[in-house]
């Protein structure tokens, strides 16, 4: 069988939509086909045509989309089907894991409901029978007691469970093509690791073609027979993972690669980043969409490149011949890493946290039943010195966030010291805090809940100014527009409001906001989390040149432990409250000693596809408990390969186990030495670009 395939003439234009500033062009000239069992890859930043494509394939456009081309599954014509046929299509031998599990899913109904709906419609399977196949199909996508489970509303879930839900929805009626859009943007990397092994297992064993679409080149890696780029509504390259990623021939597949943190390469003191961003798809450039961010732009780029064969199967829409590219591996970690300014020593203290504890009460809704206590955070400690950065790491629920809003006392702790420059700040009132909130801000994860949508970005960063009473209404607006310039925005933006800016543009406002009292600390909660690639590289060189600039003091928090590494001189690994892992940067990265972060970082994901498909896997299994019922002795004895007797009755303490290493874990130092269980990817192992 030949697979799906969506394919538009060269002389058509597909999916345009209207839009107030005239019609889009979302995308262009877009042709592509997929083989049984294949796995295509559709990669590049947000805006750039990926979902576009995928909601054409099922049907799923809005009203105002115009979709011409054309687009044959199975031999029958998509784009002219009607309704009624594309429904039996959809679901039935089409389905799609769209990337956020929780508008997806009806709030309403159960699990079971919604699982057997398509069983029901699509298969004609009773009440009875339904139920029997969708607590299998929970079952096979690895969530435990699937029977009860049915019976659970999607609140109920965690977002690892829901994605998991999704997939078992798109696998229910066993379809030969899976469009899976962004399946894993925002989940924990270990999270991360497990959806994309499911995908890849559950792919093979029913012979599905799957469409994988993503920002990250990284994820796909592992998981990709072909890859596309797309930049601006067309493809950019197209070909095998090995060429692309190995010998990457557009300038914005390059970008891409080069703006990712690594793993597996030499740290460096800057990443790599893709200048400007995207055209505005309602008035498209002529020639080459890329060109105005390509730095190797010419005359000639003035002309539209079409998408031609440079090697077998490999093709590219590019006038220029690109040197090699060389692997950062190969430049040596001294060279790579130059530029890195070190902290000194016998720099203050910043910031103090001793025996932090943050616990919540949570009361039982049901009359007579007791209340619970959770445990959000449970007696950490750490110093950070000015200057320097602490990377705070660990998935979701772990206590980073809690520990955040602790240290800017948003939280009051239960237990426990904070204090900045030997000053306590734990039990201040509101008055002697808004003196504090001068020294320390904050940069939040999403810019735009952050930022007042009814306000312009020269009134959102001359606010604080203002509520401080430090420069009047007209310094500040002057004050504003240098904050802006100095994180790298153009004046003309300053009368913009939220809504009109770039992901990129907001998270650069944010931190002009943060940077506008000239604080000594920042705490930074997962500042790049929803960024593209290429954006997050930039606003990462942008905290690091502000750091040397004005010498801020960061707590940068991630669950990605390669912008961990790039951005940290010293990590803290936290899991369900508590500090298991404290080191110096090289020290972790070089030779970590817990099991939970030698789990996380071979969870992490390099784009390399051989070295992807060459590492042992063992995503770490299970969920992390819940903090208002831990279990005893370790926290980590019910997912730990490696637990023993006295995991399960004794809570080990976070101990020295050498200079500048803590940990929390009673194999360390024991008889019982820790195996090496799964692979996890260190610079020091890499031999050109590879282990």
């Amino acid at each position: 069988m030949s697979g799906p395939s969506l394919t538009r003439s060269a002389d058509e234009q597909g999916g345009l939509a209207a839009s107030p500033g005239g019609e889009l062009h979302a995308v262009a000239d877009v042709s592509f086909n997929v083989l049984r069992g294949e796995t295509l890859a559709i990669v590049g930043e947000s805006g750039s045509g990926k979902s576009i494509s995928s909601l054409a394939l099922m049907g799923l456009l809005p009203a105002s989309a115009r979709v011409s081309g054309s687009a044959r599954f199975n031999g029958a014509e998509l784009l002219s089907m009607s309704e009624r046929d594309m429904r039996r299509v959809r679901g039935r031998h089409m389905a799609m894991v769209f990337q956020d599990p929780m508008s997806s899913l009806n709030p309403v109904l159960t699990i079971g409901t919604q699982l057997e709906e398509p069983l029901r419609i699509h298969l004609g399977l009773n009440r009875i029978d339904a139920r029997r196949r969708a607590e299998s199909l929970l079952s096979q996508v690895g969530i435990p007691s699937a029977g009860r489970m049915l019976r659970a509303y999607p609140h109920e879930f965690s977002g690892g469970m829901r994605q998991r839900v999704m997939i078992a929805m798109a696998l229910s009626c066993e379809p030969s093509l899976i469009l899976a859009d962004e399946p894993t943007t925002a989940l924990d990397v270990s999270v991360q690791a497990q959806i994309l092994e499911l995908l890849r297992t559950v792919a093979a064993e029913h012979g599905s073609s799957l469409v994988m679409i993503s920002h990250d080149l990284s994820v796909v890696a592992g998981m990709a027979d072909r890859v596309a780029v797309m930049y601006a509504g067309e493809f950019a390259e197209l070909g095998p993972s090995d060429g692309v990623f190995a010998r990457p021939m557009h300038p914005y597949t390059r970008g891409l690669l080069e703006s990712v943190a690594r793993l597996d390469q030499p740290r460096t003191a800057r990443l790599a980043s893709i200048a400007g961003s995207p055209p505005d798809l309602r008035h498209p450039p002529t020639g080459c969409r890329f060109a105005p961010r390509c730095a190797y732009a010419d005359r000639g780029c003035r002309e539209h490149p079409v998408l031609e064969e440079r090697e077998p199967r490999h093709l590219v829409a590019c006038f220029e011949r690109l040197p090699p590219l060389v692997p950062a591996a190969a430049l040596g970690e001294a060279g790579a890493a130059a530029g890195s300014a070190a902290v000194d020593p016998a720099a203050p203290v910043a910031v103090r946290i001793d025996g932090l504890t943050v616990h919540f009460t949570k009361r039982s809704l049901v009359p007579g039943r007791a209340s619970r206590v959770v445990r959000a955070v449970d007696d950490v400690s750490f110093d950070v010195l000015s200057g320097e950065t602490l990377g705070i790491v660990g998935e979701s629920g772990s206590g980073k966030s809690t520990t955040a809003r602790a240290i800017l006392v948003l939280t009051r702790p239960t237990r426990g010291t904070i204090s900045l420059f030997d000053r306590r700040i734990d039990g201040l009132g509101q008055r002697e805090l808004k003196g504090v909130r001068k020294q320390l801000q904050m940069v939040l994860q999403d810019p735009y809940s952050a930022l007042d949508p009814r306000m312009t970005v020269q009134r959102i960063v001359s606010e604080p100014l203002l509520v401080h009473g430090l420069e009047s209404r007209a310094g500040a607006g002057t004050r504003a527009l240098e904050l802006l310039e100095l994180v790298g925005l153009p004046e003309a933006l300053a009368d913009r409001y939220p809504h009109q800016l770039s992901g990129g543009q907001r998270q650069r406002v944010n931190i002009a906001r943060a940077i506008a009292l000239r604080p000594a600390v920042i705490v930074a909660d997962e500042p790049t989390s929803a960024l593209d690639v290429s954006v997050r590289a930039q606003i990462l060189n942008l905290m690091h040149d502000l750091q040397q600039e004005l010498g801020l003091t960061y707590l940068f928090i991630s669950h990605d432990l390669a912008v961990i590494r790039h951005m940290s001189d010293h990590v803290a690994v936290m899991y369900l409250g508590k500090i298991v892992e404290l080191a110096d940067r090289d020290a972790i990265y070089h030779s970590p000693q817990h099991p939970y972060t030698q789990a996380l970082m071979a969870a992490v994901p390099v784009p390399d596809p051989i070295l992807e498909r060459r590492r042992r896997r063992a995503p770490l299994a299970g969920e992390i408990p819940s903090p208002d019922n831990p279990p005893p002795g370790c926290s980590f004895n019910t997912r730990c390969p490696f637990a023993f007797d006295r995991c399960f009755v004794e809570e080990p303490p976070l101990a020295r186990s050498g200079p500048t290493h803590a940990v929390a874990c009673h194999l360390v130092g024991s008889d019982r030495p820790i195996p090496e269980a799964v692979d996890h990817v260190s610079d020091r192992e890499v031999d050109d670009g590879r282990r």
